[in-house]
């Protein structure tokens, strides 16, 4: 029978013994071999994204955690972005992180665990983005009938793009620019809007002329490989184009929310190409057809204006006929003006022969002439001598008010008038430097004075006599002159 109860001396038997890094190793092989490639099922919880570019989470159902990483070199095979609380299904290798000495999960294929999930999340987008009226019909643009210039948006290697430049070359012929992007897989919506925004930022006058039309296109596939066209970037680039847009995503049955939001939405993408351009044969059909509407009409009108022509020209009358009856209306004419003159001239002599009688004789006109002359002097001699007596009772009023307005009155009452050597008056005591000569004008006499004589110094006295001297003179002058001007008061 076998001892299970190890004894002492046990543990001092051949038992290998392990170094932390090679029972690391060993239990990292041991796990990796048994769990290579493994689906596992559950909720993303904390999601984080560091400058590194891996992503790392938790896979998580009701008590267990798994810790899961997405290397960046795995980031361009997984199309979806994990979330918080998305329930997916995870395709990766189970390994061990010796660091922290646990295991983990290697991720390198996400999936949504059932489609009803991932319709749900594409119907709660799609609620958010009506509601904010992306998808209203007002908004939508109109197709233009022959565009010039059509921007594809599409992958450059798939057969999309085929069928859709072998549908132009049957139809009418346009220009075609093709924006080549991704059109699946993780970073492909934001390859998509971008070349959408790239087409509208283009130059009218630039080297590539801007398109007319867009078309965004791409085959058939599931939900998920579809996915990009549902992105809320892809959307809104859309919406905000200025140049109308074209989606043909899909088969006729699939349907994504760039189809909500484009201005015209086809079945397929060769649809895409018969509603962006008319065929060529129909198209010159209609020309022609409208070539020879416009020939008929015009041979119409010119059929029924030759009949207008040629019934008014039935209708004239031949010019000498013309000519005598305009000739026999000219007589008639003649004939009324003449009798008009002759009643015009009698009626003119009948009025002048009254006036004549009624016109006074030269006496009696030189009489009443007279009488108006002699009145019209006795009322002239009237008028001058009351303006006259006004005028010398005027004369007498403004000599009255000067008198009583004369600075003479107040300088009776003991004041004196204080003025320059010029005439000029003297108001302030500023106006007037020390030591400078004034005029005192009295009631009955003008004498001369000079301001604070004290100050005046030995040679200053000298020279203010000159100055005196010279004002002197001038006074002199100014007396002989005879001119006096009136100093004036105020």
């Amino acid at each position: 029978m076998t001892n299970l109860i190890h004894s002492p001396s046990d543990s001092l038997s051949n038992q290998p013994i392990f170094s932390v890094a090679d029972l690391s190793n060993a239990v990292k092989r041991a796990i990796e071999s048994n769990f290579e490639f493994v689906r596992v099922r559950g909720e993303i919880s904390k999601p984080a994204f560091p400058d590194s570019g891996h992503i790392y989470f938790s896979l998580k159902d009701a008590n267990v955690t798994l810790a899961s990483v997405i290397w960046k070199r795995q980031l361009s095979h997984i199309n979806i972005q994990p979330e918080e609380g998305m329930d997916v299904i995870c395709t990766g290798k189970l390994t061990t992180f010796s660091g922290q000495s646990r295991y983990q999960l290697n991720v390198a294929q996400i999936e949504f665990s059932g489609e009803g999930a991932l319709l749900k999340q594409l119907e709660a987008l799609r609620q958010r983005l009506q509601a904010e009226g992306l998808f209203s019909e007002d908004c939508k643009q109109k197709i233009p009938y022959l565009p010039s210039v059509l921007g594809v948006v599409t992958s450059p290697t798939g057969a999309v793009i085929r069928d859709i430049l072998y549908q132009l070359s049957e139809r009418f012929g346009t220009r075609v620019l093709i924006a080549p992007v991704p059109v699946q897989g993780r970073g492909a919506e934001q390859h998509i809007a971008n070349a959408v925004k790239a087409f509208n930022q283009m130059r009218e006058d630039g080297q590539v002329p801007k398109p007319d039309l867009i078309i965004v296109a791409r085959g058939g596939g599931s939900l998920e490989d579809l996915w990009c066209f549902n992105e809320e970037i892809v959307v809104r680039a859309v919406f905000e184009s200025k140049i109308a847009v074209i989606s043909a995503v899909g088969h006729e049955t699939d349907t994504t929310l760039i189809d909500y939001v484009s201005d015209r939405r086809a079945p397929t993408p060769t649809a895409a190409a018969e509603i962006a351009t008319p065929i060529l044969t129909e198209l010159v059909a209609r020309i022609s057809e409208l070539n020879s509407r416009t020939i008929r009409a015009l041979d119409r009108k010119f059929n029924f204006k030759e009949n207008q022509l040629t019934a008014a020209f039935r209708g004239l009358t031949h010019p000498s006929d013309q000519i005598n009856q305009l000739s026999q209306r000219i007589d008639i004419v003649n004939e009324k003006i003449e009798k008009n003159f002759q009643h015009m001239l009698s009626s003119k002599q009948h009025n002048l022969a009254s006036l004549f009688q009624r016109l006074p004789t030269p006496i009696n006109k030189l009489g009443n002439i007279e009488t108006r002359i002699i009145a019209a002097n006795e009322r002239m001699r009237a008028q001058i001598d009351k303006k006259l007596l006004n005028s010398e009772q005027t004369i007498l009023r403004y000599e009255q008010l000067l008198n009583a307005l004369s600075f003479k009155r107040v300088l009776e009452k003991g004041f004196v008038l204080v003025t320059d050597l010029d005439g000029n008056p003297i108001k302030e005591s500023q106006d007037a430097p020390s030591c400078a000569h004034v005029n005192l004008e009295f009631f009955d006499a003008k004498r001369h004075a000079q301001l604070d004589p004290e100050k005046i110094s030995g040679s200053s006295k000298k020279a203010q006599k000159a100055s005196q001297k010279q004002t002197q003179n001038k006074k002199e002058v100014g007396d002989d002159t005879g001119i006096r001007t009136q100093p004036k008061l105020f």
